[in-house]
């Protein structure tokens, strides 16, 4: 009988491995799931996409999921449910998918669990220097492993952490290995709840890219909106704040705050960017009486500007910028950045065969496809905030 050691085992020692990589971001949207094949490894690593679907949490999940969410004060038990029952809830996901697919499990040699990031605290936020960086997911994998009899890797930032980074962003581990040219640099803008970004020099290694959040993505638009709008969560195609002007003066507010003035690289969450901080922005311009639909073109307007001098800093006029991310599909965002640096068009990861919108999925995939192959040299000797090592932890299906 083939033991579960064994069969980890055979999966670390195959050429090839289909993954299924999960991403559930800051956004509480949904759970990204993207089925890879993924062959080699290190610089050699090819990914092919079979299936991609992103399912959408019902209003009970998102409900549930906000009573700790982003929270200093939680109630300590309803962490310790949560965590049992998001990662019931992924396996529930993940085994729709697979029928859906028409895959049995057995198709199917691990699972890359991201979880659900419920609070970061880097030290440069928290600033309590006896306890360092940190960072909390939750879902819990053994949950995932038992109830889709998959092997399951997870809590991929404990291991950075651990290892002298952040915990955050770990995109640049797979943007390096599947983005990297020879010829030209390439900067990668992900507009997620928070946007980020990894600046990959031409011909560069692993210790010479710079990977950093740059600030919100799409996380105040949706909160405003949320408390603007009971029941709706996102303003879906910009169409409330194409209505809206600019407030110059709230958006000047909003710009000055510590983190912009942090060196890249830098991490920040929903921890900074919140409601509280738009409240503060709104007070501070006098503009707490604003039109709902101008505080919103003012934050679109924002967001827009902090991605834009990330890009201004990095881009040639030659580079290669491709941008991924739910805020992708925000037409008004998209114009702002356009505008700003026409000369760059904007690539589309589907020249990877990756979809855009499954670019972190599949990334924790590729994440976990390293920790199989135990190949942390293809790191070299890694940078500060970004240690060589491989990530992430084995859940065992029985």
């Amino acid at each position: 009988m083939i033991t579960n050691i064994e069969h980890l085992y055979s999966i670390a020692h195959k050429r090839k491995r289909n993954i299924l990589g999960l991403m559930s971001g800051t956004s509480l949207d949904g759970l990204d799931v993207a089925m890879c094949a993924i062959e080699g490894s290190g610089k050699n690593t090819t990914v092919n996409l079979l299936h991609f679907e992103t399912i959408a949490y019902d209003a009970d999940f998102k409900q549930e999921l906000r009573t700790i969410f982003s929270r200093e004060e939680i109630l300590l038990e309803k962490l310790c449910l949560l965590n049992e029952w998001i990662g019931t809830q992924h396996a529930a996901i993940i085994n729709h998918c697979l029928q859906k697919w028409k895959l049995d499990a057995a198709s199917v040699d691990c699972i890359a669990s991201h979880g659900q990031t419920v609070y970061h605290a880097p030290l440069h936020q928290h600033r309590k220097e006896k306890f360092g960086n940190a960072s909390l997911q939750i879902g819990d994998a053994d949950q995932i492993a038992v109830h889709t009899g998959i092997i399951t890797l997870s809590d991929f930032r404990q291991k950075h952490i651990a290892a002298g980074g952040e915990g955050a962003p770990l995109a640049a581990y797979g943007d390096f290995l599947l983005f990297g040219e020879k010829e030209e640099d390439v900067l990668l803008i992900n507009i997620g709840g928070i946007s980020n970004f990894t600046f990959l020099p031409a011909g560069a290694g692993f210790d010479e890219i710079i990977s950093s959040d740059i600030g919100p993505g799409n996380t105040l638009m949706d909160a405003f909106v949320q408390r603007s709008f009971p029941g709706k969560y996102y303003d879906n195609n910009a169409a409330i704040a194409s209505t809206g002007n600019i407030n110059t003066t709230l958006l000047n507010a909003l710009k000055h705050h510590p983190f912009f003035a942090i060196p890249f690289p830098k991490t920040t969450g929903p921890e900074v960017f919140n409601l509280e901080f738009l409240d503060t922005a709104l007070q501070v311009s006098s503009a707490t009486l604003l039109p709902v639909e101008d505080v919103l073109a003012t934050l679109n307007a924002f967001t827009g500007a902090v991605i834009v001098q990330a890009i201004r800093n990095y881009c040639k006029d030659k580079s290669r910028l491709y941008i991924s991310g739910g805020g992708l599909h925000n037409p008004l965002l998209m114009d702002h950045i356009r505008k700003e640096v026409p000369h760059l068009p904007i690539r589309n990861t589907i020249e990877k065969n990756i979809h855009p919108d499954a670019k972190e999925a599949v990334l924790f995939a590729v994440l976990a496809n390293e920790c199989l192959s135990g190949n942390k040299e293809s790191y070299g000797k890694g940078s500060k905030n970004f240690p060589a090592t491989t990530m992430g932890k084995i859940s065992l299906p029985d």
